[in-house]
């Protein structure tokens, strides 16, 4: 039976995130709360629980990696870097600021904890798979997990990539598929269709996992049993979301893609978050 107690304590980490990002968007006055906010959970679940990493020593060789493909979302992943001690928290309050580490897409360069840098849609998936591979051949045992955006898939370079993990039977290749319906200028099924993409992954040779996500017990479940399948097949979470989830006025909007909230705004998306989802 799932802990019930470590369910709450995650769900609470993810209303932290959430608060975070969003207070570093409406500081920045630029970025993007609806991607942002639907990742969360799942966020949550990989920094405070999943991921075997150490902020005292960033670049530690044995660490689990994580590549934000959908790279503009990266807010929700500052934020989670900084409330796990990778930088100062007050560096949070620099979004998108002339010299800050956390510049509008996650710069390796720049920030640590950054494992790649993306921004330039698809080509975290297949970095991700090229650090899936280096692990097996030099006998790691490390993970490697990306968040992929459903607009993203649009990208040729990620269907590319799953195929070079099948081929090459990386198990330690962890796919999450933000799957929120919308992308930049319209709904997923508008702009390019992605059908059944459970279907899709599996017929790729990936193990499939169809989750809520933004159930924390649904995520960790599948992590445990991610966890238990060494064999010799990547992974693939089929997370179904809400772009904006904990905000009413921003949930399964496509004006919230990439653009910050006012005082007003800002003020009502902090009083929900807090009253929790």
């Amino acid at each position: 039976m799932m802990n019930e107690e470590k369910v709450m304590q995650l769900k609470e980490r993810a209303k932290q995130l959430r608060k975070t990002a969003v207070t570093m968007i409406y500081e920045a006055q630029s970025g993007h709360p609806g991607g942002s906010l639907s990742a969360a959970d799942m966020v949550a679940a990989l920094y405070f629980s999943e991921l075997n990493i150490d902020p005292k020593d960033p670049n530690w060789p044995e660490r689990d990696r994580f590549v934000l493909s959908k790279g503009h979302v990266c807010p929700i992943l500052y934020a989670a870097l900084g409330l796990r001690g990778y930088f100062p928290e007050a560096v949070l309050h620099t979004l998108r600021q002339e010299g800050s580490m956390l510049q509008g897409h996650p710069s390796m360069v720049k920030c640590p904890g950054i494992d790649i840098s993306t921004g330039s849609l698809g080509q975290g998936a297949a970095c991700a798979v090229g650090m899936a591979l280096a692990g097996k051949r030099d006998g790691k045992d490390y993970r490697v997990f990306t968040m992929v955006g459903d607009g993203e898939v649009n990208e040729g370079i990620v269907w590319e990539a799953m195929m070079c993990a099948n081929k090459y039977k990386l198990d330690n290749y962890i796919m999450l598929f933000d799957n929120n319906g919308l992308q930049l200028d319209g709904t997923t099924d508008e702009i390019m269709p992605g059908l059944d993409m459970s279907k899709k992954a599996a017929d790729f040779g990936f193990d499939v996992y169809d989750i809520d996500g933004h159930d924390m017990a649904q995520i960790l479940e599948a992590f445990d049993r991610i966890r238990a399948a060494k064999n010799g097949r990547p992974k693939f979470i089929n997370a179904r979301t809400v772009k904006g989830k904990g905000v009413d006025y921003m949930e399964n909007s496509l004006d919230w893609h990439g653009k910050a909230p006012n005082k007003a705004q800002y003020e009502s998306a902090m009083e929900q978050l807090e009253r929790g989802i």
